[in-house]
């Protein structure tokens, strides 16, 4: 395991610590947090929107990517991908030469009881940890979001090659986050109290926000709602914020995501059931 300067940060810079540049591909989630298209660019790479593993087709050289970003539970959408699934992505990846990198900072923050595989799963990976990498953070189970307190695990051989650049690219997380690190890490009762506190404001707003004619997809887990009401994102954004509900527009996914709004679940307990009396006032009075 290895510290990273929280986890937007080793998002940005992976494709440039391991090497890539020039004519090599990194891909990405169809509907995805923008910095893994910014570090594949930041690298000189070019990044490839992955809506299944086929559409690569068979493995050539130039079209197959060198690193594969999967993001589980996903921002903005909150779907959790599974076993299955991911033991997939592990096996082609392997058998072309890829490593992949698995975004897993929402990993605590289930829905409910329902499970969130991680890459390092030995029912995902068959037991070994070649050629691949998990992604944590503290921000959102901790949250240490002002700490700047995540890492990096996985490929032995990957993180050690990533601690040696790191260290003399001046990447070192001070010891003092290190040490909140560790003891956050081992205490399991704040992350439940997090996780349920979360789940009070889901049961608050959802209700409120389907009152309002938004139909609400995925959001398994994590911290947002993934919402549309079949229009273009930005008139949703604009209607909501007459009510004084500022929600993110899906586009700043991909465009993909051009129908949809993130609504957060990160408010206040207060503001968010001032929210859903103002979406259920709307409700009545339509």
């Amino acid at each position: 395991m290895l510290p990273t300067v929280g986890s937007k940060e080793l998002v940005a810079w992976l494709p440039t610590l391991l090497g890539l540049g020039d004519g090599d591909l990194v891909g990405i989630p169809k509907i995805a947090y923008p910095t893994y298209d910014v570090g594949a660019r930041l690298a000189g790479a070019t990044p490839v929107v992955v809506d299944g593993l086929a559409a690569f087709g068979p493995p050539t050289k130039g079209r197959t990517p060198k690193l594969l970003w999967v993001n589980s539970p996903s921002n903005p959408t909150g779907r959790v991908l599974g076993v299955d699934h991911l033991a997939k992505v592990v096996d082609w990846a392997r058998r072309n030469g890829i490593v992949v990198a698995s975004d897993e900072c929402y990993a605590e923050l289930g829905r409910s009881d329902d499970e969130v595989p991680s890459i390092l799963d030995p029912r995902v990976n068959g037991g070994s940890h070649e050629g691949l990498l998990a992604v944590y953070s503290l921000s959102k189970q901790s949250n240490l979001a002002g700490y700047r307190a995540a890492f990096v695990a996985g490929d032995p051989a990957l993180v050690q090659r990533l601690l040696e650049i790191r260290k003399h690219a001046g990447m070192i997380v001070p010891w003092p986050v290190q040490e909140a690190m560790r003891v956050a890490v081992g205490d399991v009762e704040h992350v439940l109290e997090q996780k349920e506190r979360y789940r009070s404001r889901r049961e608050t707003l959802l209700p409120a926000i389907e009152a309002a004619g938004l139909r609400v997809e995925d959001s398994a887990a994590g911290l947002y709602l993934w919402a549309t009401r079949d229009e273009d994102c930005w008139d949703t954004v604009a209607d909501l914020a007459r009510l004084g509900i500022l929600v993110a527009p899906g586009a700043f996914y991909g465009e993909a995501a051009a129908r949809h709004v993130r609504i957060a679940l990160t408010a206040t307990d207060e503001r968010i059931a001032a929210a859903a009396t103002r979406l259920a006032q709307r409700s009545v009075e339509r």
